[in-house]
């Protein structure tokens, strides 16, 4: 059975931490993305013939919360996170407006799994293993870990390097309801 992935039903979330001396006076931040879509070809009884593909559009990351820091974040704040994310030294959004996630083997029953493919960011790809499970209600969580160097993003520092975001970042989703994907003529 082959489903569509993205909103509303689903939410694709980047969650980065502090590291440093100065990691008090800085935020961790909850990141969405908030245009993505992709598929999921679910085989049952058959977890290794399943797939699943994702995109994500760069300049659709949207800083949603900070916690931690000495004073909240700001809606300036959250502006300058975002002109951040799309430049050079991060995401370059203008000459990478995708990323991308393309899964090269399922294993696991609906209840618990592991997808691993290779994902592109910035025109790098690298393997990453996506670990999921899915509740009775229908709904599926799950996690992975991204080091942002490996994929040549300089993670942000200030302060002469005292407060700086960790390399690495967890990126989580969770789909609410599966909808199936239209058939062959459906649109």
């Amino acid at each position: 059975m082959s489903y569509r992935l993205g909103p509303p039903s689903g939410r694709l979330l980047i969650r980065t931490s502090r590291t440093g001396l100065g990691r008090r006076a800085g935020h961790d931040l909850t990141i969405e993305a908030t245009r993505w879509s992709g598929g999921a070809t679910v085989v049952g009884g058959a977890p290794e013939e399943s797939s699943v593909s994702v995109t994500v559009e760069t300049d659709s990351l949207e800083v949603r919360e900070g916690s931690g820091g000495l004073k909240p974040l700001t809606d300036g704040d959250r502006a300058d996170i975002k002109r951040l994310l799309a430049g050079e030294g991060l995401l370059h959004t203008a000459a990478h407006p995708l990323i991308t996630f393309r899964s090269t083997r399922v294993i696991g029953t609906p209840q618990s799994f592991e997808i691993t493919g290779d994902l592109t960011i910035k025109g790098r790809t690298h393997p990453v293993t996506v670990h999921g499970s899915g509740d009775p209600d229908g709904t599926l969580r799950g996690w992975a870990s991204v080091t942002q160097s490996a994929w040549g993003i300089k993670p942000y520092t200030a302060f002469l390097g005292a407060l700086k975001l960790a390399d690495e970042v967890r990126v989580e989703f969770e789909v609410t309801a599966l909808e199936p994907a239209p058939g062959p003529g459906q649109g």
